[in-house]
């Protein structure tokens, strides 16, 4: 009897169905789009890092971001955010570079990433969803802030302010405040901060300490220009400017250049005082506003907000004379622009100009007598093949693949959350 032999079962490999192909090609194109994404963030880092923005005149890389690429200015200050971080979290960036993290992932994780963190956060990203990550990333924050509250009690001082003038002209304020208080000023810094600019446009990737000297000004400024508090009194505060032929100085103040006072002339109550070679009083003329209410109403209504290309500021901006009325211009809508008060310092200090041609265009030059362009274009991919191209030769490295970036995670399968956060702890 002979020994039958039994043959191996061949492999099967079915037809992948539409609905399988589909699912492959898209997963696999975000693997890509995830590695595109780092190289987008380190760009944007080093853009960032050298101020590249600051050359063309904008606030900040996200301001240029929402002009130049027409990402949204929530999206825009999310992504420089995001690139910053990034540069202290080698493997997180590294995880996003091969593909196998998503942006969606990256985002959340970098709101508390460290050196210490970094490895369990990549742990929880490659086995868990965005979800997983995102819901771990509030949970720990809502915990930092329980921890938190526990010390502010311990946080209250006796209250001083105190200010000087620097050796350079610069006024220094310093403060200890009670906690409470403390949080009040916070509050009205940001709330200043918010209403300077549009919902969208809030400049918030710009340096705190900037935003915030920013925000203490127009505190200032608006308490002042309120019918309550300017009543009788507004005279004793007024801020006075001292200008020679010479100098400008502001009264029991330092120093100030010939630019920053036509600026402050430029949208402001002005009082001419004729003094004598002593200092002392001669005449004092009648106040006059440099702009009307009226015409500033129809300048709000014509401009809208601040004129500067890929500006989006429509608070806090002052009216600018193109040809400046110490140099023989008119206080007229024809004369007058709005600028914020970023872009009226660089029209002024800042290098930058503003002039009209013979057609009555308003348009704006950088530092090197260029004109900035009004609008921004994206350039256009022509086709499906071109993009594919594209991606190969800018990731031919790169090992993406269907794959690369799905969770190791298993319906039904249930996270420790308190487990989570106390490692994270």
């Amino acid at each position: 009897m002979q020994n039958a032999t039994i043959s191996p079962i061949p492999d099967v490999h079915p037809v992948p169905t539409e609905a399988e192909r589909l699912g492959e090609q898209i997963t696999e194109l975000c693997s890509y789009l995830y590695a595109a994404e780092a190289r987008l963030l380190a760009l944007i880092r080093e853009f960032d890092e050298q101020e590249c923005w600051a050359e063309q005149g904008f606030c900040s890389c996200a301001h240029w971001l929402n002009f130049k690429c027409g990402i949204g200015m929530n999206a825009a200050r999310e992504k420089v955010r995001v690139a910053r971080a990034l540069a202290d979290l080698p493997r997180i960036e590294a995880g996003l570079s091969k593909g196998e993290l998503s942006y969606s992932k990256v985002r959340a994780m970098t709101r508390i990433a460290d050196a210490g963190n970094e490895d369990y956060l990549m742990m929880i990203a490659k086995h868990g969803t965005a979800h997983h990550v995102e819901k771990l990333v509030a949970k720990y924050r809502s915990a930092r802030r329980v921890e938190e509250a526990a010390v502010a009690e311990e946080q209250y001082q006796e209250r001083e302010l105190s200010h000087y003038y620097d050796h350079d002209g610069c006024l220094v304020i310093k403060a200890r405040l009670p906690a409470e208080q403390g949080a009040l000023i916070i509050k009205a810094l940001e709330m200043a901060t918010e209403k300077s600019f549009v919902a969208d446009s809030d400049s918030k990737d710009q340096p705190v300490a900037a935003r915030r000297a920013d925000a203490l000004a127009n505190i200032a400024e608006t308490y002042m220009n309120n019918d309550e508090s300017s009543g009788s009194t507004a005279d004793r505060y007024q801020v006075i400017v001292h200008v020679t032929a010479e100098t400008s100085e502001l009264e029991d103040g330092p120093h100030v250049t010939a630019e920053t006072s036509r600026r402050i002339c430029c949208d402001s109550s002005i009082v001419s005082i004729k003094e004598d070679e002593n200092g002392e009083p001669l005449t004092i003329g009648r106040r006059s506003r440099s702009i009307p209410p009226a015409m500033r109403r129809a300048l709000r209504i014509r401009d809208g907000g601040c004129r500067f290309p890929g500006c989006t500021h429509t608070r806090f901006v002052d009216g600018h004379h193109i040809k400046h009325w110490a140099d023989g211009g008119e206080t007229s809508l024809d004369n007058l622009v709005l600028l914020c008060r970023h872009h009226h310092h660089l029209v002024h200090e800042g290098g930058f100009s503003c002039e009209k041609s013979a057609d009555g265009d308003v348009y704006f030059k950088d530092k090197q007598r260029l004109t900035l362009p009004g609008w921004s274009e994206l350039p256009r991919v022509a086709s499906d093949q071109e993009l594919q191209r594209w991606l190969n030769d800018e990731f031919f490295e790169a090992t993406a693949d269907n794959e690369g970036c799905n969770a190791r995670w298993y319906a039904g399968e249930q996270i420790d959350w308190q487990m989570a956060v106390s490692a994270l702890m």
